[in-house]
């Protein structure tokens, strides 16, 4: 990394490369690698093998699973100051990516290659803890996700989402679709359900919440 501006904002996102002693620092910006791509990069794919550990600067990349039945369910999204779960789990098990990551929009991330990587897992307690406290948190994130996947009603979990992003959401059926793991055509069915209760106003790339308690209860019900 040549940029002072870049390895400041490394360090102020990624505050443990920081507290490393001065050698270790030093090397991590000499070897780790700056990339800038444009939205709807693919960053990684299934069955790829992983070339290195990404912590994320600037956008947001999100992380989705393709089923056998052709439907793609998002897992989780890295934003600014976040790494990724998929690739530490590549790089420590040393095996292929099980997901695809895509650049929502243009993304800047650097690149830790992975023998620097293993190195400081194996030399650097605080990088260790870091990455293991990371790796425990996406993966309760996870487990949340399956659980509304598996036992939530999705009319809940659109009640939800609807209700998190308001009073106007500036969304697609299909953007909605991704994000809770379905197809857009019971999107479809479920928001006009919810325009003819007289709960969203449906447009164009919009809804618009007409009745936030109608909402809620749906997205409280048991």
């Amino acid at each position: 990394m040549d940029s002072e501006t870049d390895s400041a904002r490394l360090i102020e996102l990624f505050p443990v490369f920081g507290e490393m002693p001065p050698p270790a620092r030093e090397r991590v910006l000499r070897e780790a690698q700056l990339r800038r791509v444009p939205a709807g990069t693919p960053m990684f794919s299934a069955g790829n093998p992983c070339s290195g550990f990404p912590l994320l600067i600037d956008g947001t990349v999100r992380v989705a699973r393709l089923g056998a039945n052709g439907r793609e369910v998002q897992l989780y999204k890295v934003h600014p100051g976040e790494a990724c779960i998929m690739s530490t789990g590549c790089l420590l098990g040393d095996v292929e990516y099980g997901a695809t990551g895509t650049a929502e929009d243009a993304v800047t991330v650097v690149m830790l290659p992975p023998r620097l990587f293993n190195e400081l897992m194996r030399d650097d307690d605080a990088f260790r803890r870091w990455v293991f406290a990371l790796f425990s948190e996406r993966l309760s994130g996870m487990m949340e996700l399956v659980e509304a996947v598996a036992f939530q009603r999705l009319d809940r979990r659109i009640a939800a989402q609807l209700i998190a992003s308001g009073p106007v959401v500036h969304t697609t059926q299909q953007k909605l679709a991704d994000d809770l793991g379905t197809v857009r055509e019971i999107i479809g069915r479920v928001l006009r359900n919810f325009e003819d209760r007289g709960l969203v106003e449906l447009s164009r790339s919009q809804i618009r919440i007409l009745d936030r308690p109608g909402l809620e209860a749906i997205a409280g019900a048991a």
